[in-house]
């Protein structure tokens, strides 16, 4: 984890994990609000909200004191852009956000929305441009849509199956960027309808043709 710029209330760092499904989760605590953009893997994040599949475009969302666990039972690494706000912080954002009241998270992660998709990449390219003075304002934008989107009760959580084949799915979309890429052959190798694995992807990671 490396720190890529912090100010009064606030931090924002680079999170490589290079954890496998070898590797068995253990339990960890977010001492502050949490707000992960996802930029490259998946995992699967379980708190208190419940438990979620985390892929590319996610934000993954933490509450102050709530223990975690991160597995990647289905492939290895990820990497995040990880914002931690205090208490106060994000009071503050909760009272400047319209039709929000509660100070807290109500499912564990944002799936991926076009609507967060441009945010998200001034994210990656401040990341690759070291440009430090741009996390400050970024971070505010990123807070002030979790608190807006992310207090939603949470869906019923996908099965370790769905989340198995989501996760194998995204990771063959993924290494095959550059060319067009059909959910049929991949329903195929997993024995499943690809209109199964169309609705399943859906649910999951809120990612459409």
């Amino acid at each position: 984890m490396h720190t890529l710029a912090s100010g009064k209330g606030w931090r924002v760092s680079d999170v490589v994990c290079t954890a496998g499904a070898a590797d068995r989760p253990f339990e960890e605590q977010h001492r502050n609000f949490c707000v992960a953009a996802v930029t490259n893997g998946t995992f699967r994040y379980s708190a208190r909200q419940g438990t979620a599949m985390l892929t590319p475009g996610a934000l993954l969302l933490g509450n102050p004191g709530t223990c975690y666990e991160c597995g990647h039972e289905h492939g290895a690494g990820d990497r995040c852009i990880s914002y931690h706000f205090s208490p106060a912080y994000m009071e503050q954002i909760v009272a400047d956000t319209p039709g929000t009241k509660k100070l807290a998270f109500e499912t564990p992660r944002l799936p991926p929305l076009s609507s967060l998709a441009p945010l998200l990449a001034e994210a990656e390219a401040a990341r690759e441009m070291a440009e430090i003075e741009a996390f400050e304002e970024l971070g505010l934008r990123i807070a002030g849509a979790a608190v807006a989107s992310g207090i939603t009760p949470a869906a019923q959580a996908p099965s370790r199956r769905d989340q198995k084949r989501v996760a194998e799915a995204v990771r063959r979309i993924e290494l095959n960027a550059d060319r067009p890429v059909s959910l049929a052959p991949i329903a195929s190798e997993k024995s499943t309808r690809p209109s199964h694995l169309q609705i399943t992807v859906s649910h999951i990671t809120v990612l459409t043709n």
